[in-house]
């Protein structure tokens, strides 16, 4: 949370370990929203892989260690606006896109990225969406 949060304050006498406040730029529908711990179910970790759909696309077949390191691969976590994260809930490129159109190749290219390192498979669907989103982005 602390690494996608700016201004961010920390609980004193916690080592800067947790987090009460700060500023989250919500790269999902590309607003800037306030953290505070009060209302800390506003800012939700996405896994940008569900850990559902990554079930369903080869993950049974993982050891436990690596299962543990897909849940909290940082490539695979985004601090994002809590009902985005709800609304997503296990879905796929196929089913669910970020509001934010900006950020829907970032998105994609992630999710790809999280599945070739944990050798999980793309739905013919989720191939589709994936390939129609990074066909429309600007290679540099």
């Amino acid at each position: 949370l602390a690494l996608s949060l700016t201004d961010v304050q920390f609980r004193p006498g916690t080592n800067d370990c947790v987090v009460v406040a700060g500023t989250l730029a919500d790269p999902y529908s590309g607003e800037v929203l306030p953290f505070t711990k009060q209302n800390a179910n506003e800012v939700q970790i996405d896994h940008v892989v569900a850990l559902s759909n990554a079930r369903q696309t080869g993950a049974q077949a993982l050891t436990l260690d690596q299962r543990t390191d897909l849940a909290n691969d940082p490539r695979n976590l985004q601090a994002i606006y809590g009902p985005l994260n709800q609304q997503k809930g296990a879905g796929d490129a196929a089913t669910w896109l970020p509001p934010a159109k900006a950020y829907r190749c970032t998105y994609a290219a992630r999710q790809i990225r999280v599945k070739k390192a944990y050798s999980l498979w793309v739905t013919p669907p989720e191939r589709d969406a994936l390939v129609r989103i990074l066909d429309g982005c600007t290679r540099a």
